[in-house]
């Protein structure tokens, strides 16, 4: 049985004999649990969404949220000529994909306990081991208010905006209250997937700067991969050399200040894809709440880079709300900056999910030729060395070579450009 066909209830509704679910998702859920009704529900890119009515062994009603990715059609196939594991790093891993959002969440209320809903089980089809499965507590959502005689598509509609001060202070409390795992590092103990991609979580770094232009490398790395895979025209050389100005300059000048002159970056819990879609208002509680997380630690304002884009619902208020509790991060005049090089990451990442879109493409190249023009001049970058005494981060990064720090920072250049 194919995970697009797991579920079949005429108008939404039926009786326990009508509804047809994988054995995994049924042994997931509780013990004696009986699933009344099983329907589509929501709208996702990525896979089948679905909300199962359920009635618990003592005869309590209960809700649950069933979506199910498969691995893409470019992966290996197993003996009973299923979709089994990804073949190449542009392929989707829904297993990943699965266990990083389960794994995320979880992580999130653990900081947090009601800003995400509660997550029950991951796995993969007993019936395609190319199909998995994330079942989570289903949360009504209140509906967006439409601002127009237009309003919200009826066949996906939009939920509605938390309140800007509520939902900054859960965000707060989450940055804040969180810590690594292992304390002071960046990066996150699974897999996780940004869509349907993967993302930079592994291995944990103690510096944000380096962690985080590995992480845009991939980004970078992967968007060519799959451009070349769908026949799209490569780069060029102009990207060449705006890429080696990205990494050997504005890299280093918009992040190195962060971990200088006494700095340092605190690593947070983010949720790693906060776009508006990705949030709601219970229906019932009328608190904020965020779901499809594809966590790990980060600089906290990284969060904001998704919230850059024109069409992110995530104005001006949010942000003066959040920073009303946390404070922007030294040195000030850099945040802009930051928050638009967190937002080419962003933006890279669309444009390697869409890539048949080649407006997402110039969108990303437009990004770097802005950062580059802004903050990619020579002279800038020796001023700013030539005030700088030698950082505790590049001495903790190589304490046999003597610490020299322009050896240091041309091995790093080299390390962000590899493969690129």
């Amino acid at each position: 049985m194919a995970a697009r066909d797991s579920a079949k209830v005429a108008a939404g509704l039926g009786s326990a004999s009508d509804v047809k679910l994988d054995a995994a998702v049924i042994a997931a859920l509780p013990k004696g649990c009986r699933v009344l009704a099983a329907a589509d529900h929501g709208v996702s890119q990525w896979g089948k969404t679905q909300r199962l009515d359920a009635e618990l062994a003592d005869g309590t009603r209960r809700r649950y949220f069933l979506k199910t990715v498969h691995n893409s059609r470019n992966s290996t196939s197993n003996k009973n000529n299923t979709t089994a594991a990804p073949a190449t790093a542009t392929a989707i891993d829904g297993e990943a994909v699965v266990c990083g959002e389960y794994e995320s969440m979880r992580a999130i209320r653990a900081v947090v306990p009601g800003f995400a809903p509660a997550p029950v089980a991951w796995g993969t089809y007993r019936s395609d081991a190319g199909a998995h499965f994330i079942l989570s507590a289903f949360r009504d959502m209140a509906p967006a208010v439409p601002t127009s005689a237009v309003g919200p598509s009826p066949s996906a509609p939009e939920n509605a905006m938390p309140s800007p001060e509520r939902f900054a202070a859960r965000l707060a409390a989450l940055h804040e209250g969180s810590e690594s795992p292992p304390a002071g590092r960046f990066g996150f103990h699974v897999k996780t997937g940004a869509g349907v991609l993967p993302q930079h979580v592994a291995p944990w770094e103690d510096s944000w700067e380096v962690f985080f232009a590995r992480s845009l490398r991939q980004a970078l790395d992967l968007e060519a991969a799959r451009r070349a895979a769908a026949g799209r025209p490569p780069w060029g050389s102009e990207m060449d050399a705006l890429a080696a100005l990205l990494f050997d300059r504005v890299i280093p000048r918009l992040l190195r200040p962060l971990e200088s002159d006494g700095r340092s970056v605190r690593p947070t819990l983010v949720h790693g894809d906060l776009w508006h879609a990705n949030t709601g208002v219970d229906a019932h509680t009328g608190e904020s709440l965020v779901f499809d997380a594809c966590s790990f630690y980060a600089h906290n304002e990284y969060e904001f880079g998704q919230w850059r884009p024109a069409c992110n619902r995530f104005d001006k208020r949010y942000l003066d709300a959040y920073h009303q509790i946390v404070a922007k991060s030294e040195p000030i005049e850099d945040y802009d900056g930051r928050l638009d090089l967190y937002k080419l990451k962003f933006n890279t990442h669309v444009a390697a999910l869409f890539v048949e879109d080649e407006s997402l493409h110039k969108q990303m190249m437009n990004d770097i030729r802005d950062l580059v023009e802004r903050y990619g001049n020579e002279d800038d970058m020796q001023e700013d060395e030539e005030e700088e005494e030698e950082s505790s981060i590049y001495e903790s990064r190589s304490p046999s070579s003597g610490n020299n720090e322009l050896e240091f920072r041309q091995a790093f250049s080299l390390l962000c450009r590899t493969n690129l």
